[in-house]
């Protein structure tokens, strides 16, 4: 397979007509490419045929057959641009699961491949019809463990009784009498409670802190005034 040459430019993609990359690109007689539907559009509001870069006129409208080499190179072009227009994967973010080399950030998570994608390797899922099927989330992390080992769903649910994670089907058969609600609400409360927590035990620090300070400074007090009498004690004889 033909791999597209990483110095050229746009423009040697590019369709002179729509100004995009090539779709479909078809080459004239005298050598100069167009997108089919642009070339096609170009000459039936023509009266006489010729190229629109050129100018050169044909006696008849010619049948033009798709460049399939330049196709090729085309979608290359076209996917190497958009890869790296996309963003790298950044500490804390989901990464693209397929992508080798350098990892580019996850778009989507699919709950049936249970693999996270970039917007490039996402492409499959937004056409195939039997991936179209296939449900995707939020990029998520460590997905194998994030799915309900009886059921193989998601565990997007938390029993409050149990207190563990639960998919949809254990909510409504092994947990149906338990209070059950959706997992992010029950990390909104935890969190909350655990920031309370954490404020309570920096404040606790710091009054611990505050608290051998003053016995510090009143050592500190008691030596100097110890130190002192001492002093005076010897001016005076005393000692």
């Amino acid at each position: 397979m033909a791999s597209a040459n990483t110095s050229w430019s746009e423009e040697n993609f590019s369709c002179s007509i729509c100004l995009d990359v090539f779709n479909s690109p078809v080459t004239t007689a005298c050598g100069h490419n167009f997108c089919r539907t642009c070339i096609t559009k170009f000459w039936d509001e023509q009266v006489q045929y010729k190229c629109p870069v050129s100018n050169k006129r044909f006696d008849i409208r010619p049948d033009l057959q798709v460049n399939t080499f330049l196709s090729e190179l085309a979608a290359q072009f076209g996917t190497s641009v958009r890869v790296k227009e996309q963003p790298c994967v950044q500490p804390a973010e989901v990464p693209c699961d397929v992508c080798t080399g350098t990892q580019l950030k996850a778009v989507k998570s699919c709950l049936v491949c249970l693999i996270s994608y970039c917007q490039t390797h996402l492409e499959p899922h937004q056409r195939v019809a039997g991936l179209k099927k296939h449900r995707l989330v939020e990029p998520m992390d460590r997905l194998e463990d994030r799915m309900c080992k009886k059921h193989d769903r998601l565990l997007e649910l938390f029993c409050q009784t149990e207190q563990e994670c639960v998919c949809q089907f254990c909510a409504e058969a092994d947990h149906n009498s338990h209070p059950v609600v959706p997992l992010k609400e029950e990390y909104k409360v935890k969190t909350a409670r655990l920031g309370k927590i954490e404020a309570e035990v920096q404040q606790m620090i710091q009054e611990r802190k505050l608290k051998i300070k003053e016995i510090k400074d009143t050592v500190k007090r008691s030596k100097a005034d110890a130190d002192r009498e001492i002093a005076d004690g010897v001016k005076q004889g005393r000692f």
